[in-house]
């Protein structure tokens, strides 16, 4: 289980938690402050030594694919082999891809063309540009490549997880959701030559945890309209860990016999509660379900 980063005292922080992987998220231009989550997660290599660092996610579209390898491999090597790069569409905010120069439309293949062409340089392949050939170099610590995960909520997202991803992420659904999207992540895996165990699941996760449940929901509540910008309500008691820790570690226990071998939390609460919301994931769920 993981908490989202921003700042490298926070990855600090979660290392002496206990914690497993500290992820940061980006956006080029958006609603709400978002950094880079290369530059971020680059800041917390320097001052941690255990956890793994994920992006979760890249909008990979917005990059051209040899420089998001050449990034994810420095940060791979930077940090000693501990980077796992997770990768998505994007598309909440089509003001970003107009900005960049990429059509939104495009989203799609340009996510399955990069991820292709991001397997061939980590494996230390040639890929042709205009007639010439070019390789990475150097090439990531970890051999074949960082782990790759695959966000998302679509049917789209699970196939290109099974094709060319280690993890499938989805975010805002049931256990349910989860499962059935891993067994089409494994199907598609298998119909690609692969094996379809080495496709496994996580959950992005929205948490709110209070010893009051009510100001559990409440919380969850607030933060996830002013982010999606619409009534939660129903979002939130079906998809939304929340309460106490004892109900949060019951559901997210739930995720995990889904198939979510891995649970990024996002804290459901304002600045001023994330700490003490941190500290209770930490110190009352994460025992649990351990």
């Amino acid at each position: 289980m993981m908490p989202p980063t921003m700042e490298a005292a926070d990855a600090r922080r979660a290392e002496e938690q206990g914690f497993d992987i500290v992820a940061a998220g980006e956006h080029v231009l958006f609603g709400s402050p978002t950094a880079n989550a290369f530059v971020t997660l680059a800041a917390a290599a320097s001052v941690t030594s255990r956890v793994r660092l994920l992006t979760a996610v890249t909008l990979l579209p917005l990059y051209p694919a040899p420089l998001a390898a050449k990034m994810a491999t420095t940060l791979d090597r930077v940090s000693g082999g501990r980077f796992e790069l997770g990768v998505g569409v994007g598309g909440e905010n089509p003001v970003e891809f107009t900005a960049c120069g990429v059509p939104v439309r495009e989203r799609g293949r340009r996510t399955d063309a990069g991820l292709d062409v991001l397997g061939r340089l980590f494996a230390g392949e040639a890929i042709d540009v205009d007639g010439t050939t070019a390789t990475l170099d150097p090439l990531p610590l970890q051999r074949p490549r960082p782990p790759i995960w695959v966000g998302g909520r679509s049917e789209a997202s699970m196939r290109r997880a099974g094709r060319a991803g280690d993890v499938w992420m989805p975010y805002l659904g049931s256990p349910d959701r989860v499962a059935r999207g891993l067994r089409t992540a494994r199907e598609e895996a298998e119909r690609r030559g692969r094996d379809p165990a080495a496709v496994t699941g996580a959950y992005f996760a929205w948490t709110a945890v209070d010893p009051d449940p009510a100001v559990a929901r409440r919380r969850a509540l607030d933060v996830l309209a002013a982010t999606y910008g619409q009534d939660m309500d129903r979002i939130v008691d079906a998809c939304v860990p929340h309460g106490t820790p004892e109900q949060v570690a019951a559901r997210l226990a739930e995720y995990r016999d889904a198939g979510a071998a891995s649970v990024v939390i996002a804290p459901a609460a304002a600045s001023a509660d994330r700490e003490r919301t941190l500290e209770l994931l930490a110190g009352d769920v994460l025992p649990r379900l351990r």
